[in-house]
């Protein structure tokens, strides 16, 4: 058995120890000394960041999940109650208007004075593409050229002509555009079939380099002036004879995740902070059960997936076109948030909105995994009102 030490005893060790070693290190040669050992270095804790939508409860998580519209005519009473009770990501400008900057400026106030100045911030959008799809114009505002126009001037004249016009919009309130167009129309020759882009000159060419070229170069632009601009419709509408706004069943058979249509996104999305618009085409190379903005496979599978694309993803407007209204406004907005879109755009009927809160709120309430994407959701918009401008 072995016999226990005491600690008196060990104590007693540990002082003849000490008194030897340091007989030894007066007994050691001048030079000769260890050199002193270096301190071990502490590791600085890398902090976690903030959660974005953390004093965010449910309803204004779900508030910013929603872009609502307003005719440029007058604040509609129901956007203005989006603003101020649901506390909605944005609004969207919406009809034409030769008013001016100081009109557009006068109507854009009214939303930020009902808006919470403790919530994030409210962004104010509209189509100011060019040529047939120009909401501003009069004082304050010039007339700009339709897409395939502007694309005859070399890249940095038309980043600068960019850069002007976003200039002009942030002068009116206006932080977000809606554009540019990156779909691609086949050939001259077919443009006058497509509907939606071709027949009013909204391409900005014929073929992917070209039109990669050019609406990076519209994007950088607004980007210069603190716009943000929205790359659309993804995955393309340049191949449909059919507009999505007023016809119903359209479907696109050609376009393909190999697509030069998809292809053109992978050199537009490095080049800076932009939102995706989705397409509600149907695409039958990808996904031929539902539009692309309600597709799963297309909007996380090909978009996010595929292209890597971890930014934010709205939708066309889901209020009033042919092409969704199979579908009841719940419908329309659970459906997209389930796919992975971001923001909804509620933007030709304004009166559908409240239904389509309260949709997206009440399936999060009792659905986790919906309730989690709601949250994704959020959080990216959140983020890039933070990041941008």
């Amino acid at each position: 058995m072995r016999a226990h030490v005491g600690w008196g005893k060990v104590a007693a060790v540990a002082l003849v120890a000490a008194a030897v070693l340091t007989g030894c290190a007066a007994e050691r040669p001048v030079g000769t000394e260890p050199a002193s050992a270096a301190p071990t270095p502490t590791a600085t804790p890398t902090p976690t960041p903030a959660d974005p939508i953390a004093g965010l409860d449910l309803d204004e998580r779900v508030g910013q999940l929603f872009m609502v519209g307003t005719s440029v005519d007058g604040a509609d009473p129901t956007t203005l109650a989006a603003v101020a009770d649901q506390r909605v990501a944005g609004i969207f400008l919406h009809g034409r208007s030769s008013a001016g900057a100081g009109a557009t400026a006068a109507l854009v106030a009214q939303f930020t004075a009902v808006h919470d100045s403790a919530s994030p911030r409210l962004w104010v959008a509209t189509d100011q593409e060019g040529g047939d799809v120009q909401v501003l114009s009069g004082d304050g505002f010039e007339k700009m050229p339709t897409a395939l126009t502007s694309a005859q001037r070399d890249d940095a004249t038309l980043r600068a002509d960019a850069a002007r016009w976003g200039a002009q919009l942030r002068a009116a309130g206006i932080d977000m555009n809606l554009a540019p167009v990156a779909d691609i129309v086949t050939s001259p020759e077919t443009a006058r079939d497509n509907k939606p882009i071709g027949i009013y000159n909204r391409e900005y060419g014929f073929d992917e380099a070209t039109v990669a070229a050019k609406s990076g170069a519209f994007a950088q632009g607004m980007r210069d002036a603190g716009v943000l601009p929205t790359l659309k419709h993804f995955p393309g509408l340049g191949r449909v004879t059919g507009n999505t706004d007023y016809a119903a069943d359209v479907v696109d058979g050609q376009v393909g995740a190999d697509s030069p249509d998809v292809s053109v996104y992978r050199t537009l999305l490095p080049q800076g902070p932009a939102v995706v618009m989705m397409s509600t085409a149907v695409y039958d190379r990808i996904d031929p059960s539902a539009p692309a903005a309600f597709s799963a496979p297309v909007v996380t599978g090909l978009l996010r997936g595929d292209l890597g694309f971890d930014g934010v993803v709205m939708t066309d407007d889901l209020s009033a076109p042919e092409q969704v209204a199979r579908w009841s406004p719940g419908e329309r907005a659970t459906l997209a948030v389930d796919a992975g879109v971001d923001l909804l755009l509620v933007s030709a009927d304004a009166s559908v909105f409240p239904e389509m809160y309260e949709a997206v709120r009440s399936r999060a309430e009792s659905d986790p995994a919906f309730a989690e994407k709601v949250d994704d959701a959020a959080r990216r918009v959140v983020e890039l009102k933070a990041d941008f401008p």
